[in-house]
């Protein structure tokens, strides 16, 4: 059976925070195995009718649409966020919240659907969505989308509050976090929230918003750190239904990057277990 994660890890670290059903029948296979179902779709960006079931089911084989309802009825009720939330709560002793990365990034979307416009530097239709890692590169929060022919301030304050509130629910404390931001990030508006909320916030400065630079602090070694992002959002590409998106909802499409937020922290969590 394909897996993109132990059997064993979405035994334990993904199943307990999926909610079973208050009345009706239960689901006949393993939810283990159909959370399995679901992370081959985000990995292997295949189309739901042709998701190989016998292969990903030893006992009892769902269809996929069977696969498909749960997958939705999980989406619309925030579930895979909550679960992301809960377990990044579990494991914040295993962050490096040294300094972190602030990015946005455009995501082509095929199909169009909600918050989705044509975007001229990427000559398509897009969405983009602002994202958050630690120092290792582990993403930890991600912003709604909004149509691609914005850019990454608008409308910043509210957007970046979405980072934060993750941070949040999960018990980690923003007040004096270190972030870096690249040049399109440089606008008052975003550092002066950035202040109230008491995070220093290392942005690189925009050429075309003047020579005037003296008020505003920038360590460009600390700043040079920010590779981690770029890497962060090659290891999410690999996940082919976020490489191009072919959901027209956003919450399915934001569940799929919390499921490749667990596959990826879970990685690395059990990786170093295994060197202690």
């Amino acid at each position: 059976m394909y897996q993109v994660l132990d059997k064993d890890i979405i035994e334990n670290e993904i199943v307990p925070y999926l909610p079973l059903p208050k009345r009706g029948f239960f689901p006949k296979a393993l939810l283990v195995e159909i959370v399995n179902s679901i992370l081959y779709k985000l990995k292997t960006g295949v189309q739901w009718e042709y998701l190989p079931v016998k292969s990903l089911f030893e006992d009892y084989v769902l269809s996929y649409q069977s696969v498909f309802y749960h997958y939705r009825k999980w989406c619309v009720n925030n579930v895979w966020e909550d679960c992301w939330i809960r377990l990044l709560s579990k494991n914040k002793s295993k962050l490096d919240l040294s300094s972190g990365d602030l990015d946005g990034s455009h995501t082509s979307a095929l199909r169009g659907g909600e918050e989705v416009s044509y975007q001229g530097r990427k000559k398509r239709k897009t969405s983009t969505a602002l994202y958050f890692t630690d120092r290792q590169g582990l993403p930890l929060a991600i912003s709604d989308p909004v149509a691609g022919n914005h850019n990454d301030l608008y409308p910043i304050e509210m957007y970046f509050d979405q980072i934060t509130q993750t941070l949040k629910r999960a018990d980690i404390a923003i007040e004096g976090l270190f972030i870096n931001a690249d040049a399109g990030f440089d606008a008052q508006n975003f550092r002066k929230h950035c202040e109230s909320k008491n995070i220093i916030a290392n942005i690189a400065f925009n050429k075309r918003n003047g020579s005037d630079t003296d008020n505003f602090y920038f360590d460009e070694i600390l700043y040079h750190q920010r590779y981690a992002i770029e890497r962060t959002n090659v290891w999410l590409d690999s996940f082919r239904s976020l490489l191009n998106r072919f959901d027209t909802t956003v919450s399915s499409w934001k569940s799929f990057n919390y499921l490749a937020f667990m596959v990826i922290a879970l990685k690395k969590f059990y990786k170093n277990e295994k060197f202690k």
